[in-house]
């Protein structure tokens, strides 16, 4: 006979998180998952991502928590700049009809995420709950938005969580070629010049991987966690000068 799964908490409003070992594990329905509740809001939030814990659901869900184990990270040290990336960054870098800009459309960058197609999934994460609530966190300092922009449109991007010196990563759009991942290297060189070691990157995808992304320990993961939302916070601007962040640094594994 098949083991029933623990119950899932349901957290009042105002109500802590249950400890993170507490989640789902092998063998539940679905491993990470934490607790749900009715609420998401800025205060909420910051109390989740503080502790490693983030939401996901679906329509027709409540609001879900989850902080899985093992946990996908990108380890800013070890981040991989290929050789083509490389060469499509210096063209953007060269070009004056490209630019990158931080924050001026979070919520387009949002909507835009919530838009693409998502392989093996029907619909989208990004529900109108989601959107107004990360948009409150944008308004409150600690969501932001790094754009790629060519001809004065938007042509890729994505938007993050940061609490302290940790990043949070969510979501990721393009409507150009490699339009994302020159955005996701400037937020590895902002985190570099920034001195944040890492990116939480949720889940486990080969296109994190290639970057150079990996699985950790969720202990390991929540102790960083724990230490690096206690300092500052970086200043959400650009310069030009952050990109030597990435560009010096050669990687003999990034073909």
């Amino acid at each position: 006979m098949e083991k029933s799964p623990r119950p899932l908490p349901w957290l009042a409003k105002g109500e802590s998180f249950p400890p993170v070992d507490d989640a789902w594990g092998v063998g539940d329905p679905a491993p990470g998952l934490l607790a749900a509740s009715a609420v998401l809001n800025v205060p909420t939030l910051i109390e989740a991502y503080s502790q490693g814990i983030f939401p996901w659901f679906s329509e027709g869900q409540p609001i879900l928590w989850w902080c899985p184990n093992p946990r996908m990270v990108l380890q800013i040290a070890n981040f991989r700049l290929h050789r083509s990336l490389r060469r499509t960054l210096g063209r953007f870098l060269t070009s004056p009809d490209c630019e990158l800009r931080i924050d001026t459309a979070f919520e387009q960058v949002m909507e835009e995420c919530a838009a693409k197609s998502r392989t093996g999934q029907a619909g989208t994460w990004i529900l109108p709950p989601m959107l107004e609530a990360y948009v409150a966190m944008h308004r409150a300092g600690h969501a932001h938005s790094v754009e790629t922009w060519v001809n004065g449109k938007l042509a890729g991007g994505l938007y993050c969580v940061n609490i302290g010196a940790m990043v949070f990563g969510e979501s990721m759009f393009a409507h150009q070629t490699d339009a994302s991942k020159i955005a996701l290297c400037a937020l590895v060189a902002l985190c570099r010049a920034k001195g944040i070691l890492m990116i939480d990157c949720q889940q486990n995808t080969a296109h994190l991987a290639s970057f150079g992304a990996v699985e950790i320990q969720r202990t390991a993961f929540v102790e960083h966690v724990t230490q690096a939302i206690t300092q500052k916070a970086p200043a959400w601007r650009f310069e030009t000068v952050y990109w030597n962040e990435i560009l010096t640094v050669r990687n003999s594994q990034a073909p």
